[in-house]
Formats: structure tokens, sequence, C-alpha cells
């Protein structure tokens, strides 16, 4: 949703979880500098042929917190809800074949962990960096929706 200033004009965003059609939290105010920051982050760490991970699905910023957007109110509260994506570092056995000795893999994933305002209900989602490139894009293209005015004339571009 659109953050306005005193004239009603659209100049950032935060961002609404929904859960099954449900508002389940509200997070990250003005969030869209970030958003697309790490974006552009993800999308260079993936290109870098160089790195030290040889698969492009293990490649992210080098940050272990990749974001962390949570509710404040005005008072300074936290409340309403969080998201936040951490990278870790996995461990995957590959068996032995064909006479060969089995051996340990490392792979990076990003895990994306949504609290809701109450109840205490998370989600979590483990992804690749091209799941989170695409996760992270998309976010963007909905932010830059949101911050557009309105076809229809209405210059505060309200919705």
């Amino acid at each position: 949703m659109a953050c306005r200033d005193s004239v009603g004009l659209p100049y950032e965003v935060t961002l609404e979880l929904h859960r099954d059609g449900t508002l389940y939290g509200t997070v990250g105010e003005r969030c869209g500098w970030l958003l697309v920051r790490l974006a552009r982050g993800v999308a260079e760490a993936r290109a870098d042929y160089e790195a030290q991970w040889p698969d492009p699905d293990d490649r992210f910023p080098e940050e272990e917190e990749l974001f962390a957007f949570r509710y404040r109110a005005r008072n300074g509260i936290v409340s309403g809800g969080e998201l936040r994506c951490q990278l870790r570092t996995i461990p995957i056995w590959i068996p032995a074949q064909q006479g060969a000795v089995g051996e340990w893999r490392l792979t990076r994933r990003a895990f994306v962990e949504a609290w809701g305002g109450g109840g205490g209900v998370g989600m979590r989602a483990v992804l690749t960096s091209a799941e989170l490139a695409a996760f992270v894009e998309a976010l963007v293209t909905e932010a830059e929706e949101c911050l557009a005015p309105e076809k229809s004339g209405n210059s505060t571009g309200t919705r």
C-alpha cells in the first residue's frame, strides 16, 4: 500500500501481508527503496561467475539477513507483523555413486519468514536465489504500480 504525504500523493510503500485472502500483517514502512536495492543485489550476485558458489541458485548478497520488516506505530511500538529473510548454509549429503565416495555439498538458501500481528502463527518459505529474485521483483513491480498515478486522471493516485 502507498505511503502518502500531507497532500495525499504517494511517495513510498508499506507491505500488507495476506494469508488466504485475509490481512495477516502490515510491515516495512517506506521499504520500497530497500526492495529495489535487494533486487539489484540478488541479480548482481547471481551474475557473479567468479563467486565462491558455483551454482547460481546458491549466490546471494553477502549479508546474513537480507531484510527484516516490522510494523512500527507512530509511538515506536513494534506490532502488526514481521517479514524477514535470512540466509542459511545447508549441508546436503550426496551418496556414493558407481564406486565413488559420498560427499557433503553446501548449498545456500533464503529463509523467508512471516509472522502475523496476532496469534503467533508464522509461515516460512525456503528459496533459491532465483526464487528470491522473482519474489522481490514481484514486490518491486507491485510497489511501482501502487505509486503510479491512476489512469483515471485522479492526481492523488488514490485507489
